[in-house]
């Protein structure tokens, strides 16, 4: 799902979407710098809440889930703007930006516990190649993100977003009911 911020999204930029601002035009393909922008000002702040929380602080698993809803949010906020642009409207940056503020959070939650919990749960002789099953699963994302992307032409773009957005919050909900349980094994792994 994140994965198609270089096809799908960038594509939404480049036919649907206003690229003015201030009577400054700019290209579509500087969408594509606001998941690193985000990522620089708000790694930060990410790092601030877990030590601030301590003991409080979520599990991997439910950090692991607030991800997929985070990314399935950013999709949503998409659906009202393809809705939008039926008529042939171009609409504001500003919604890419919101989907790719919401992509940017979902990134800080789920990354950085995804391969920590490759680390964690592997055994120790496997810890390289669970990594690399972790980067793996990664160009997968990228193979299936292409592949959405060839449904824009022929899906109306409020069901394709509307379902990707879907599918993730689902997924994320779902890995949310089931966090009490991998909680209780990831606790036991330590």
């Amino acid at each position: 799902m994140f994965e198609q911020a270089g096809s799908t999204l960038n594509l939404f930029a480049a036919r649907n979407t206003l690229n003015r601002i201030g009577g400054f035009d700019f290209p579509s393909s500087w969408y594509l710098t606001l998941n690193s922008a985000f990522l620089w000002i708000f790694a930060p702040v990410f790092a601030w809440l877990w030590i601030a929380l301590g003991r409080r602080e979520p599990t991997s698993p439910v950090k692991f889930a607030l991800g997929l809803i985070m990314v399935g949010i950013g999709f949503a906020i998409l659906v009202p703007a393809a809705a939008m642009t039926r008529s042939g409207t171009l609409v504001s940056p500003m919604w890419l930006t919101a989907t790719y503020l919401c992509h940017t959070f979902g990134e800080l939650l789920l990354s950085p516990v995804g391969l920590s919990a490759m680390t964690k749960l592997a055994p120790v002789r496997v810890v390289g190649l669970m990594m690399g099953v972790w980067f793996l699963a990664t160009s997968v994302g990228n193979y299936v993100g292409g592949r959405l992307s060839g449904l824009y032409e022929s899906l109306p773009l409020t069901q394709l977003f509307g379902a990707v957005g879907a599918f993730a919050f689902v997924a994320g909900l779902i890995m949310w009911a089931g966090s009490r349980p991998i909680s209780k094994l990831m606790g036991e792994v330590h």
